[in-house]
């Protein structure tokens, strides 16, 4: 006699059963769930790492959430709470503005007045003039005229007079812009949303703005540091727990016109796009609003060229870079430790 098995017989069940424990296996293996969006005018990316590809979602969707709500809410050209405050300062009139925005200005107010005024986010009128607040950009100078009446007025920071969330200003010629501070604020609320919501090992970019949270798979996150001239890294880093990292330099928003660069990074002594770096990078240790230390602050150690390190003392920022304007690269002997270089280069090291 003859035995023939048949199919649902024990060798295909077993065979079913071990191939369902594979990919079981597969699915909970941790691995790195990117959720990507473009707002704040520039590409943001959320990487949760987990093996709960479902908590990874729900976790990055809150944070995007977030992002496209502080972009709507504090938009600088389009029709916002910011808006609405810089019309009634305007006209002269105090505002009641959210709890939130009178926080936020409060902060951007110190960090103004710790580095000399030269992070000035009263100076919205000014990106207006160099063309930058708009989606459909036009290279053009400013009016010569319109420039030196806005820096005879001097709108500073300053001039701002917040008293609970009644909001006013000394100065009718203030117009907010918070664009050298809002992606910095957004990287300390994705945190914030991120650790609320059980996930611990995460990397948030925006546009170049990062900060890190716990590791991946036990080794820390590392990222690059955009060479300002070359579309590849100038170094690489490893970044841990807590630890944010930001950028301002002439190479993402600008235009050049008869052959000479104008980048969005304006003097408010001057008026003029800032001459003398191409780019200062900062890495912020963990504390407080680590975030928004990683993202205003560079802002006027760029501004001060050759005296940045002295600004950020004023912070208490002990990692820096700055690429001069001749390429010549500088770099703290704190942030020297933990780079890498992909080629040789000449590096001087500042304490």
């Amino acid at each position: 006699m003859r035995l023939f098995r048949r199919p649902g017989g024990f060798l295909p069940r077993l065979l079913a059963l071990l191939v369902a424990a594979f990919a079981l296996g597969a699915c909970s293996r941790p691995q790195v769930f990117h959720h990507e969006a473009f707002v704040f005018g520039t590409r943001v990316d959320v990487a949760v790492y987990g093996a709960d590809q479902a908590q990874a979602d729900a976790a990055a969707g809150a944070v995007l959430r977030e992002f496209d709500r502080l972009h709507r809410a504090y938009h600088a050209w389009e029709p916002s709470e910011l808006t609405a405050l810089n019309e009634a300062i305007a006209r002269g009139e105090p505002a009641t503005v959210s709890d939130e925005l009178a926080a936020m200005l409060g902060d951007a107010q110190r960090i103004a007045a710790t580095g000399d005024e030269l992070f000035n986010p009263a100076l919205g009128a000014l990106v207006a003039l160099w063309g930058f607040h708009t989606d459909t950009f036009v290279p053009r100078r400013p009016d010569p005229a319109a420039l030196q009446a806005l820096l005879a007025a001097r709108p500073q920071m300053a001039d701002l007079v917040i008293d609970g969330k009644r909001v006013e200003s000394r100065n009718r010629a203030v117009q907010l812009d918070l664009g050298g501070y809002a992606k910095g604020y957004a990287l300390d609320r994705a945190a914030a949303i991120l650790r609320e919501q059980g996930v611990n090992n995460a990397l948030i970019n925006i546009g170049g703005n990062v900060m890190a949270l716990g590791d991946k798979g036990g080794q820390p996150w590392r990222i690059g540091i955009q060479h300002p001239r070359a579309p590849a890294p100038l170094a690489t880093l490893p970044l841990y727990d807590g630890e944010a990292v930001g950028t301002s330099g002439d190479y993402q928003r600008y235009f050049e016109l008869d052959g000479e660069r104008y980048a969005h990074l304006l003097d408010p002594r001057t008026g003029q796009p800032a001459r003398g770096t191409q780019s200062l990078t900062v890495l912020i240790t963990p504390r407080p609003g680590a975030g928004t230390l990683s993202d205003a602050p560079s802002k006027p150690a760029y501004l001060a060229g050759e005296s940045w390190r002295e600004q950020l003392r004023r912070f208490g920022i002990d990692h820096g870079l700055r690429v001069g304007e001749d390429g010549r690269i500088e770099v703290t002997r704190a942030l020297r430790a933990r780079l890498q270089f992909p080629a040789p280069l000449e590096v001087t090291v500042i304490d």
